[in-house]
């Protein structure tokens, strides 16, 4: 059954709109056709057969002006003015009845005609009465026929006077307009068709010109649906575009999530590997318990840690919502204690002076994990290229709701260089001072905060990172 439903629908989808519009609009221009037809042949017929019945009313006036009565039997006093009364089989009958709808008088043109028995009249017209039908003669030859009823001068019972005519001709008048008729309808149908075929390309090219854009953005040859279509298919482009801006993103980040996941995962296995070294080289014989403590919770740390960070980072790769707005709340000062104890320790063998100035009761308002993996990548480039100095500010001003310093004594980084060094991919071993990934980290996360990094010239002599948080739409109000 699925099998079957599956190909039914596939015949379904065959058939393109072009076709599906071609095919109604040609059914409605049928249909519109037809019963135009229709109505000009029958307003035509009428007309016909109105000019019919006024000619032969006129014959039916011309032959009372030519008949007489005497004794109770009609003659002809004088010549008929239309000769066709005088002409066997002219086509044109003259007749006179009783009340009873006896033949009382018929024309010499009528001498050979024969009328069956029930079309010699349908019923008797009243005095003064006008009665228009179509009779069959003998031979099956149809007639338009004319009856008048009359009271005659000194006869007490009516008659009529009926004229009958061939209908041969106007009949074959009637099809010479239904052929001319259909000739036009027909020409105006295909003529119709043909502009509605190419208005239809016309008013569907917008859709062609949407599929092939499709096209090339499922071949790579580009990247994104361009503008110009109608109000129509506006809002569709639009979400397409968001769309594909979004599945491009979300694969950009599962592109770099392994990327991001070794980079954060170097300090803690420093930490460990540091612990495991120290543990090493103490001599078996005379174990410092309380030092192997001590190096055991900081590797059990750095084990926890390195489970933060893979947890973090896997949610990122899935995770598309803008963190800054939500109302979680983290210690600023707590977490700059506890980065720089586990980066103290990494890099102890080298004898930093850390200067830390933070002001009391700061908060973050975001994920604990963005803001240790911003000030995280951050400190370990400043310890890593620093020679002997590190200094941390961390402080709330008028315009930004946290704003973080972090400088360095080292070489600096120069000005050309700056905007290169956040991007991804400027890795250590391309530059001569050795920022990485870990600074590309920091500014996919800043950015998700709508918030800013740039590089300084810091008075200790080296680079100075600034992280400025923008201030909430609630906090702006306040002010």
């Amino acid at each position: 059954m699925k099998g079957i439903r599956g190909e039914q629908a596939v015949d379904q989808s065959r058939y393109s709109l072009r076709v599906r519009m071609l095919l109604v609009l040609g059914a409605v221009l049928l249909l519109f056709f037809g019963f135009t037809g229709l109505a000009l042949d029958r307003a035509y017929r009428n007309s016909v057969e109105g000019g019919a019945a006024e000619r032969l009313q006129i014959q039916v006036y011309l032959l009372l002006a030519a008949l007489e009565q005497e004794a109770g039997e009609f003659f002809v006093i004088e010549d008929i003015q239309d000769p066709r009364y005088a002409a066997i089989n002219s086509g044109l009958y003259g007749f006179v009845y009783d009340a009873a709808l006896t033949e009382m008088w018929r024309s010499d043109s009528a001498l050979a005609l024969s009328l069956p028995q029930g079309e010699q009249s349908q019923r008797m017209p009243e005095v003064g009465e006008a009665i228009f039908d179509t009779i069959n003669d003998g031979n099956g030859e149809r007639l338009f026929r004319f009856s008048y009823g009359i009271l005659w001068e000194g006869i007490e019972t009516p008659f009529s006077v009926s004229v009958a005519e061939v209908a041969a001709p106007y009949f074959s008048e009637i099809r010479d307009f239904r052929q001319s008729l259909g000739r036009w309808l027909g020409g105006a149908a295909a003529l119709l068709l043909i502009l509605l075929l190419i208005l239809l390309r016309w008013g569907l090219r917008p859709l062609a010109r949407l599929s092939l854009e499709l096209r090339n953005i499922e071949q790579g040859s580009s990247q994104r649906l361009t503008g110009g279509y109608p109000d129509e298919l506006r809002a569709v482009t639009e979400n397409l575009n968001r769309l594909i801006d979004s599945e491009r993103r979300q694969r950009e980040r599962y592109k770099t999530t392994l990327a991001d996941l070794a980079h954060s995962l170097k300090t803690p296995l420093s930490v460990a590997s540091g612990s495991v070294d120290a543990l090493s080289g103490s001599p078996p014989a005379a174990p410092n318990l309380e030092g192997r403590s001590e190096q055991l919770e900081v590797i059990k740390q750095a084990l926890q840690r390195m489970d933060q960070i893979v947890a973090y980072q896997l949610q990122r790769a899935v995770s598309t919502q803008n963190h800054a707005t939500l109302a979680l709340r983290v210690d600023v000062a707590t977490a700059v204690s506890e980065l720089l104890a586990v980066l103290e320790k990494v890099y102890a063998g080298r004898h930093f002076i850390v200067e830390r100035q933070c002001e009391e009761g700061l908060q973050f308002r975001g994920d604990e994990r963005d803001l240790l993996e911003v000030l995280g990548n951050t400190l370990d480039n400043a310890f890593k290229y620093g020679r002997t100095h590190i200094r941390l500010i961390a402080r709330q001003t008028r315009d930004v709701a946290l704003e973080f310093c972090i400088e360095d004594d080292g070489p600096g980084i120069p000005e050309e260089q700056r905007d290169f060094v956040l991007q991804r991919g400027a890795r250590a071993d391309t530059l001569a001072q050795g920022q990485g990934i870990g600074l590309a980290v920091v500014s996919d996360i800043m950015a998700s905060y709508q918030g800013s990094v740039t590089i300084e010239l810091s008075n200790l002599g080296g680079a100075k990172f600034v992280l400025r948080f923008p201030q909430s739409e609630s906090e702006t109000h306040r002010k």
